[in-house]
Formats: structure tokens, C-alpha cells, sequence
């Protein structure tokens, strides 16, 4: 990196600000059992993060709630076909691609007729209607923050699993790169704004809001790894030459493709929040990333600003 001179930096938020191990990972989990239960009358295996990490090495998987989708169709194929349900969902990640939920359903509806079960979970595209999206939302916010940003009540009354983020972002870190980057730090996020501000609370006003992008609250058409949302931010801020810092394969495949459209964006890996940082350091550098850090906060040594 010693000949690169960055003038932006561009952060994802989960598994790169704030650790989401306890917090999405686990309404992952939950959302998966409580479905399964209330609309096939199975009881779900757990889903693990062998399992969360199978799906997202694919490409396809940024959003949570896709990934949910995914694991409660392949387990109710699981009980159709009688199944050991841990090694049919492996089977089902194999045939997984970055397209994400769409490969996930040409795979299971070329084996088992889901018509059925597809008609009782409705379209991700209908946020609103989605018992999905429903549940994962009333898991993940807790009862108060999800009315405020639903406009109704929640069915559960137990604390929200947001409450479980850990954020790694400190004060003094904004600072020591504000000194480097001025105005030009900025999110490219799957969260919506008011959930990325209920954890990162104040930190969140030393990014530039208005050139950042905040995809939940955004069609779903625009959601990683789709680069025109990473491209907007660059270009709102007149970056000629910007670092990404992600976690996943979508934020690897997001900046090769803002590149490619002629928007010149480096790859920054973190991989310790990962349940595995090997195995997810491996797949980072088998795939051709250069550079793979431990914890964002090991950004100023590696770009020589201390």
C-alpha cells in the first residue's frame, strides 16, 4: 500500500464498525425456528455460523433477512424429502451462487414443490407483508424501536437483538483518520440509517451522511453487490481513488465492479470478526485480495498515519 494515496474512505458497517455475532447472527436463528414452527410445524436446527458463513462466501447473501429465506426454504425441503437437515442445507450452499436467494430457489423447486409453502411466505419485495422480513425485523429492533420504525407494535416483547451489537468504532479512530481524509468519510451499508445510528449513536456524524448510502432503506434492486450505491457515495465525493472496508465477498465484488465502471476503489478485508478469521482470511486471499486486516483499527499503521 505504500504507493497508494487514498483521498476517501468508504466503511461497510456489519462485521466492519460493529461486530453483529450476537446481534443478526443470532435473530438469524431465531427468526428461522420461530418460522419454520409457526407456518410448517417443524422444529429447526440451529442455524450456525458454519451455515451464515457457507451462504455469504457465495456473494449472494449482504442481507440477513435473503439469508433467513434461504435457510427456512432449505429446511422445509429438508422435512419434504426426509432429509438430515444439516447435510441437505450443506447441499443446498453447494449449489448456492451469487445471485443469492434466486439460486437458492431454481436449486430446491428443481427437487421438491414449494408452491405451497412460497404462497404462505409471500415476496421479499413486499417488505411490509413479508412474515420474513416481518419477524426478523421484530427480533432484531425490539418492541420499541421496531414501532418507531414500523409504525406498529411488535408481537414479541423481549429486548431487542440489536442491543447485542458490539461496536468496535472508537472516537479516536474518526479522529485520526478525519485528519487524513477531512470530509471524505462515508458508509455504504446494508442497514438503514436509524439502525446504524442506534448503535454507532453520535460516531455516526463524523461521516458525510449525505454522500453515504444506507441500503435497507433503499430498493432492493440497489443491495449488494450491486456497485451503483458504492459509486454514488465515490462520486458525491469527488473520490479519485477510494478504500472500501468490508467483510464479505458482496463488498469484494461491489469495489472490483465500481473499478471496473471506472471508479477506482481498493479492497480493505476485515476478517476478525468473523467466527472463523482463518477460514475467512483464506477465502479473501484465494480470491485475490491484498490487503486483510485483523480489526479496522489496524487501518492507521497499514496506511502510515501513526
Amino acid at each position: 500500500m505504500n504507493n497508494q494515496k487514498f483521498d476517501s474512505i468508504i466503511f461497510d458497517c456489519d462485521g466492519v464498525l460493529v461486530d453483529i455475532t450476537q446481534s443478526y447472527d443470532k435473530t438469524i436463528d431465531k427468526t428461522c425456528k420461530y418460522i419454520l414452527k409457526e407456518y410448517a410445524g417443524i422444529d429447526s436446527i440451529t442455524i450456525d455460523h458454519k451455515i451464515i458463513d457457507g451462504f455469504k462466501a457465495s456473494g449472494g447473501f449482504n442481507d440477513e433477512v435473503d439469508l433467513t429465506y434461504a435457510a427456512v426454504l432449505s429446511l422445509y425441503v429438508a422435512d419434504k424429502l426426509n432429509e438430515n437437515p444439516s447435510e441437505f442445507i450443506c447441499k443446498v450452499i453447494s449449489n448456492t451462487d451469487k445471485t443469492g436467494i434466486l439460486s437458492v430457489q431454481s436449486y430446491v423447486k428443481s427437487i421438491c414443490d414449494i408452491s405451497e409453502f412460497l404462497s404462505k411466505l409471500g415476496s421479499l419485495d413486499d417488505r411490509h407483508r413479508n412474515p420474513v422480513y416481518s419477524i426478523f425485523d421484530q427480533i432484531f429492533f425490539g418492541p420499541e424501536l421496531y414501532e418507531k420504525l414500523f409504525e406498529k407494535p411488535s408481537k414479541f416483547s423481549e429486548k431487542g437483538m440489536i442491543s447485542n451489537d458490539k461496536v468496535i468504532l472508537s472516537v479516536s479512530l474518526l479522529k485520526t483518520l478525519q485528519k487524513e481524509f477531512g470530509k471524505k468519510l462515508a458508509v455504504v451499508t446494508g442497514r438503514g440509517i436509524e439502525s446504524i445510528r442506534y448503535s454507532l449513536k453520535d460516531m455516526l456524524n463524523y461521516f458525510d451522511i449525505n454522500s453515504s448510502a444506507f441500503l435497507e432503506d433503499e430498493p432492493r434492486a440497489l443491495a449488494k453487490p450491486n456497485p451503483a450505491a458504492l459509486i454514488r457515495a465515490i462520486q458525491a465525493m469527488g473520490s479519485k481513488n477510494c478504500l472500501y472496508v468490508g467483510d464479505s465477498m458482496e463488498d469484494y465484488m461491489m469495489a472490483k465492479d465500481a473499478t471496473a465502471a471506472g471508479n477506482p476503489t481498493t479492497f480493505c478485508a476485515i476478517v476478525g470478526t468473523s467466527t472463523n478469521p482463518e477460514d475467512r482470511r483464506k477465502l479473501f486471499a484465494k480470491s485475490g485480495v491484498q490487503m486483510i486486516l485483523e480489526s479496522i483499527n489496524d487501518i492507521p499503521k497499514v496506511l502510515n498515519l501513526v
